[in-house]
């Protein structure tokens, strides 16, 4: 008898059959499974945001809840954080949202990009000009200090002025002596390259205004100038700082035409600085917008937090008139 061809047998091709089909998984299970998987992915993402929402909550509050000594801007509503009384719990709160977080990481930032930025800039310009001198490095030095310890005190203040009273006073004083700093380290590298020619009047008024420097830490600093008898002559000490650089410009613009003292100073660029730090200050002092809009602006866009962007967008306009400064004295520039 011939043998049968397995392969025309129905009836040995039928638990092969049946076998892939046991094998094979059901698309309609695979689709449901998948579905139950991101259902709970997404219940879970949403129970943590809940949690993180609920913790911020917690860590936060509102103005009629704070302290006396806290009480800056009643037009800001919430998003204050609580009092650490703990160094450890100020710092950690940089990493979460609150109305002081903007104000922390835009100068926390700046001070990082400006110290870059400042051992970038040798490391392109020294190998550039043979005529470059220690004078050079050194004018720079005392700019990019001045952007450093400005910006990076005033984001330790922010950072630790929840702490308790006398933190916060410390921080404070830590802020003012910051905008010193700049203020100084700004006008040493244009009052060199703008007086270069003139070293008499270059020596007065360097000493003009580290003098005024001086005068303004102190005042910042010691506890007999803080009284409120003493804030009329604080406010002209740092008035007449911030001025001390508009004299001796324009008695430079006697003997030199605008764009002469432009290509040496790049007046233009300090200009522009000066101009956004006046709009910043004033923002700053008529609380807008937040006094046009009370509660809106409390986590973005404040007035001091727009202070904040315009000064590290003057302090690198500044850079940028300085650098060509540096570029013409070492290219072009004659006495």
């Amino acid at each position: 008898m011939p043998a049968r061809d397995s392969e025309s047998d129905p009836r040995q091709q039928q638990p092969d059959i049946s076998l892939r089909e046991r094998r094979r998984p059901s698309t309609a299970s695979t689709a449901s499974a998948s579905g139950a998987f991101h259902s709970a992915a997404d219940s879970l993402l949403e129970t943590a945001k809940d949690v993180e929402h609920r913790i911020e909550d917690a860590l936060l509050m509102l103005w009629d809840e704070l302290p006396h000594w806290r009480r800056d801007n009643h037009f800001i509503h919430s998003g204050y954080r609580t009092t650490s009384n703990s160094y450890r719990k100020s710092i950690w709160s940089i990493f979460y949202l609150h109305n002081e977080f903007v104000n922390i990481w835009t100068h926390l930032l700046g001070a990082i990009s400006f110290t870059i930025g400042g051992f970038f800039l040798y490391s392109v310009i020294a190998p550039r000009y043979e005529t470059a001198s220690e004078s050079d490095v050194l004018v720079f030095f005392c700019f990019f200090l001045g952007a450093f310890c400005c910006l990076g005190m005033s984001a330790t203040y922010h950072t630790l002025c929840n702490h308790s009273p006398e933190v916060a006073k410390w921080g404070n004083k830590l802020d003012y002596t910051g905008i010193v700093f700049l203020i100084v380290g700004s006008y040493v590298p244009t009052m060199y390259y703008g007086f270069f020619c003139y070293p008499n009047l270059l020596t007065f008024y360097m000493s003009m205004i580290c003098l005024l420097g001086l005068g303004c830490i102190a005042v910042s600093w010691f506890e007999h100038f803080r009284t409120p008898a003493w804030r009329p002559y604080r406010a002209i000490m740092f008035v007449g700082l911030g001025a001390s650089g508009v004299v001796p410009i324009l008695h430079a613009l006697t003997f030199n035409s605008f764009s002469q003292l432009d290509e040496r100073m790049g007046l233009r660029w300090v200009m522009l600085q000066g101009a956004l730090y006046i709009f910043g200050a004033f923002l700053y002092a008529v609380r807008w917008p937040e006094c046009r809009y009370p509660g809106r602006f409390d986590i973005w866009g404040s007035s001091h937090q727009l202070f904040h962007v315009l000064v590290v967008l003057a302090g690198a306009t500044h850079l940028y008139g300085i650098a060509k400064a540096f570029d013409y004295h070492h290219t072009l520039a004659s006495c």
